[in-house]
C-alpha cells in the first residue's frame, strides 16, 4: 500500500485558517491555497459540510465520475496525523495541528489522572465508568473554536451538527438548518458535521452496497441543499479517509503485553506504547517480529523529530500523552485492545496510507439560485 504522510501546508487545519482570515482574523497561519480563489469572490454565506470518513478514494470508487461530488472536486488535500475523527475534526474546528491541540485520537492517555480516556465519551477506556467528575479532554486540552473566534470578533458564525442547538439528529435536519441560517441577513460562516459514511463503513466496509448507498444518499441530499441556496459558497470535505482492514487483539501477544506499563491508546492504527525500561529490547524485537511488515515502530524522539503530529507550539500535555513508542499502520492490519473490537470493525482509519490520509475539497458556488 502507498504510504502518505500528512502535509501541514495543505491540510484540513489550513481550511480552518482560511475561514478565519476571510473574517478578518489574521493569525499569521498557513491558509489553504486551493480555496483562495473561491473566497476572493466575497460570498455572503460560507458553508463547510464535513462528512466523516468520506476520503478521496471513497468517493472515487463508490460514486459516478460525472456525479455531483466527483464533478465538483477542486482539489485533493491532506488530513492530519492521525487521520481520525477526534484529531481531524478538532483541527478543522480550531485551525491547530494535533501537536498543538492534543486531541490525538479516540482514546488518549492523560498524565494528570494517569488514565486512558475515551475522549468524546469521557469514560475510562474499555469501561462504562466516567473518567472523572469533569470532562477530562476539555479540562486539560480546551480550545476556542473558529465559530467562537468569529463571534468574539463581532462576526456571525454557526454550527449545524448534532452537538449544537437545536441538535439536529439527521442529515436531512442538518441540511434544513443550513438552509435556514443561509436565509438570514449578513455575512456568515456555517460549520456542519455528520457522522456518515464513517459509521456505515466501520460496520459494513468501504466498498459494499451499504457504503455505496449511503454515499449516494449523502450526495443527493447535498445536491438538493445547494440547489436552494443563493450567494453561498459550499465546501464539502472529510476529516479523513477509510480503508478495509483485518484486526487482531494485542492481548493475544503476551510477549508484547508483558513489556507494557499500560494498554495502548490513541487508535488501533496509531498506538502509543508505554514500555517498561528493562523490557525495551524485548519489546522492539517482539513487535517487529509480529508486525514489522504492517507497522512502523518509531521511538518518541523519532515522532517528535519527524513532526508527525504537526508543526507549531506543542500543547503542554502533548509529549506526556505520546508514550515511548508509536506504532503506525502502513498496511491492512489494525491492533485493538480486545478481540471483540478486532472482530467488529471492517472499515478503519488513522494509519499512514494514501486511502486514509487524502481527502477531497468539493466546492459548489451559488449566485442568485444559479450554480457557477
Amino acid at each position: 500500500m502507498k504510504q502518505q504522510f500528512p502535509d501541514y501546508t495543505n491540510c484540513i487545519a489550513n481550511l480552518a485558517n482560511s475561514i478565519l482570515q476571510e473574517f478578518g482574523i489574521e493569525e499569521g497561519r498557513q491558509s489553504l491555497k486551493a480555496l483562495e480563489q473561491y473566497l476572493e469572490k466575497d460570498y455572503e454565506n460560507i458553508v463547510v459540510i464535513l462528512l466523516d470518513g468520506m476520503g478521496r478514494r471513497i468517493i472515487q470508487k463508490n460514486l459516478e465520475k460525472d456525479g455531483f461530488f466527483n464533478s465538483h472536486i477542486a482539489a485533493a488535500y491532506s488530513s492530519v496525523f492521525p487521520p481520525t475523527t477526534v484529531a481531524a475534526t478538532t483541527s478543522v474546528a480550531n485551525g491547530l495541528t494535533p501537536c498543538e491541540h492534543s486531541w490525538l485520537g479516540w482514546d488518549c492517555y492523560y498524565p494528570q489522572i494517569d488514565k486512558n480516556v475515551t475522549v468524546f465519551l469521557n469514560r475510562e477506556t474499555g469501561t462504562e465508568k466516567p473518567a472523572a467528575e469533569y470532562n477530562v479532554a476539555w479540562t486539560y486540552c480546551g480550545y476556542e473554536s473558529v465559530v467562537q473566534k468569529i463571534r468574539r470578533h463581532g462576526g456571525n458564525a454557526f454550527e449545524a451538527s448534532p452537538f449544537a442547538e437545536p441538535f439536529p439528529d439527521s442529515f436531512d435536519k442538518i441540511c434544513e438548518r443550513i438552509k435556514e441560517l443561509c436565509g438570514q441577513p449578513g455575512k456568515k460562516y456555517i460549520y456542519s458535521y455528520w457522522n456518515e459514511p464513517d459509521n456505515t463503513m466501520h460496520k459494513k466496509g468501504c466498498y459494499g452496497p451499504e457504503a455505496r448507498q449511503m454515499l449516494q444518499l449523502l450526495e443527493e441530499q447535498v445536491r438538493q441543499l445547494c440547489e436552494g441556496l443563493e450567494n453561498t459558497l459550499v465546501i464539502v470535505t472529510a476529516d479523513h479517509g477509510h480503508m478495509d482492514s483485518k484486526g487482531v487483539s494485542i492481548k493475544d501477544y503476551p510477549k508484547i503485553t508483558e513489556c507494557l506499563l499500560r494498554m495502548p491508546s490513541i487508535e488501533p492504527r496509531a498506538l502509543n506504547l508505554f514500555v517498561r525500561e528493562e523490557k525495551r529490547e524485548q519489546f522492539e524485537y517482539e513487535f517487529r517480529k509480529e508486525f514489522g511488515d504492517k507497522f512502523l515502530l518509531w521511538t518518541k524522539q523519532q515522532v517528535l523529530d519527524g513532526k508527525l503530529f504537526g508543526t507549531g507550539k506543542e500543547h503542554p500535555n502533548f509529549q506526556g500523552m505520546l508514550g515511548d513508542y508509536l506504532a503506525i499502520a502502513v498496511d491492512d492490519l489494525s491492533i485493538y485492545s480486545t478481540r471483540e473490537e478486532a472482530d467488529f470493525f471492517i472499515g478503519v482509519h488513522a494509519g499512514l496510507t494514501e486511502d486514509e490520509m487524502l481527502i477531497p475539497l468539493i466546492v459548489v458556488e451559488r449566485r442568485k439560485g444559479i450554480e457557477l
